[in-house]
């Protein structure tokens, strides 16, 4: 094939490594934006230049935000008494959503993974165990909302174990979520039950 423009060439093949996207949806988001006018296509170029030079993680818990701590955890509204510990920030989204959590989260980055060479010290379980132990958070409940699949437990079991150590109720979200599949992937309404049924860990 005759490649009549190495540029746009380019930003398929850029397109292309996005998740979900193959190469003929690529070639068409590509030849989307060659359309449009400059003015919308700088918009998106300058949006995604401020997602990676102006989005921080949230020091408290971890999130994805524009300031630091971010707009959950300096929110006096919430309830103090409550972490729900997730997977990766995009899980906190997903979450509120529902509109049923009205407290605070704690994220990880990741599950323990022997094969993928991730173990407890590359997440931030030490993190959690200090915003338990910290009285000013005044801790009276975690609630584990990872996958529920083995990497998922596997790390749930463990933060239970360590978390008896501390005088604090554990709770997981309640298996209306099928195994194997992610957060991302499960409907509000799912989601909503399951963080109402919830139950001991």
């Amino acid at each position: 094939m005759q490649i009549t423009s190495e540029y746009l060439e380019r930003v398929i093949e850029q397109l292309a490594k996005l998740p979900g996207t193959g190469r003929k949806s690529a070639q068409r988001i590509a030849i989307h934006l060659l359309k449009q006018n400059n003015d919308q296509v700088l918009k998106l170029a300058n949006a995604l230049i401020d997602l990676k030079n102006k989005v921080i993680r949230c020091s408290v818990c971890g999130t994805v935000a524009d300031q630091n701590p971010c707009t959950i955890c300096s929110n006096i509204k919430r309830e103090n008494g409550q972490i729900c510990v997730v997977e990766e920030f995009n899980d906190v989204y997903i979450i509120e959503k529902t509109n049923e959590f009205r407290g605070r989260y704690h994220v990880l980055g990741g599950v323990i993974s022997p094969m993928d060479n991730v173990g407890p010290d590359d997440l931030r379980i030490q993190e959690l165990l200090k915003r338990v132990g910290n009285e000013d958070e005044n801790i009276s409940e975690v609630i584990l909302a990872l996958n529920p699949d083995a990497e998922g437990e596997a790390t749930s079991y463990y933060i239970n174990k360590l978390l008896k150590a501390y005088e604090v109720n554990v709770t997981r979200i309640a298996y209306g979520i099928p195994m194997g599949t992610e957060l991302e992937f499960i409907d509000e309404a799912t989601l909503s039950r399951a963080f109402a049924t919830r139950n001991n860990f």
